[in-house]
């Protein structure tokens, strides 16, 4: 539990903040693509810009651990669940906006909108340069925190300023104050993303389209998109493949409790039904050490672990 706090008098004390909704010992595995881990010793999401500062305030002042919980899409949640404060942002915290003129648009949208909203949006304007995004799972401030993407792209790639939630305010800033690469951002300690503003070409919108149905049409045959799952649990490696790896080390297919190596893409854990956080740090775990043993290759988890996690 929070330094301070009992598992009740938390949420009973951030219910007294305003513009808050805040659900005490909230399940967290249904908030997760893999569907495991523990609750929410108190999940809140904000009803307003405002009530989110004040809330970072007032985490900040009484020493209460703050998460953020964006589409859940990346995240493995500890079977103890998650201590303090996780935020979720609601996906209509924000309003749209859209500014087109006669080469290129600037689209803002909040946070807590699905990545896929990004490509509804492009495709409205006539803009094109996202396509790569099309198929990741998640939220757009989980897209903009991790700098997700894949082999054709990066999100900080159309990126043209992210606006951050900290406990003195809030504002915006561009790429070039964001320090980013491969799969990681620096972003204010304690911040919250709050919107992003994409900055993109127009262009051709039925080779937009054709891009993003191929590129779907590729996750749908090589991906196990049918099954509880991370997407990526490991970043590539300078010139390699992680899946490659995990595969030449006889761990495709591999189970361990209700885990799986996933026998489609083998740089994939899915959730069997009824999997623990155990079972999946426990997957994790030798397929790093496997790969690093036998290949000499340290595999770099992109999937980010929270909360309590037991042995």
């Amino acid at each position: 539990m929070a330094a301070g706090f009992s598992s009740s008098s938390l949420p009973e004390r951030l219910g007294r903040l305003s513009g808050v909704e805040v659900t005490a010992n909230a399940p967290l595995a249904p908030l997760t693509s893999v569907r495991v881990g523990g609750p929410a010793e108190a999940l809140v999401r904000p009803r307003s810009p405002d009530a989110l500062v004040a809330l970072l305030r007032f985490l900040r002042e009484e020493g209460v651990p703050l998460t953020v919980l964006g589409g859940g899409a990346n995240t493995l949640v500890g079977d103890g669940g998650i201590p303090g404060v996780t935020v979720k942002l609601p996906s209509d915290l924000f309003p749209e906006q859209a500014e087109v003129g006669a080469e290129e648009g600037r689209l803002t949208l909040g946070a807590g909108a699905a990545i896929v909203r990004l490509c509804n949006q492009m495709r409205a304007h006539g803009l094109v340069g996202a396509e790569f995004l099309a198929g990741i799972p998640g939220t757009l401030g989980g897209a903009a925190t991790m700098n997700a993407g894949t082999k054709n792209g990066e999100c900080y790639r159309v990126v043209e300023a992210v606006e951050v939630a900290t406990a003195d305010g809030v504002g915006w800033l561009s790429k070039a104050q964001i320090p980013h690469r491969y799969r990681h951002t620096e972003l204010p300690p304690g911040g919250v993303v709050t919107r992003v503003r994409f900055l993109l070409p127009k262009g051709d919108l039925e080779v937009s389209k054709k891009v993003m149905d191929e590129d779907l049409a590729y996750r749908k045959r090589s991906q196990p998109l049918s099954q509880p799952n991370f997407g990526s649990v490991f970043a590539n490696p300078p010139g390699d493949f992680a899946g490659r790896l995990i595969e030449s080390v006889s761990l495709k297919g591999h189970v361990i409790g209700r885990a799986q190596v996933s026998t489609l893409h083998a740089n994939w854990i899915v959730n069997l039904g009824g999997a623990t956080a155990h079972d999946v740090l426990s997957l994790l775990t030798l397929m790093q050490t496997r790969v690093r043993e036998e290949r000499g290759v340290e595999l770099q988890p992109e999937v980010k672990r929270v909360g309590v996690f037991q042995p």
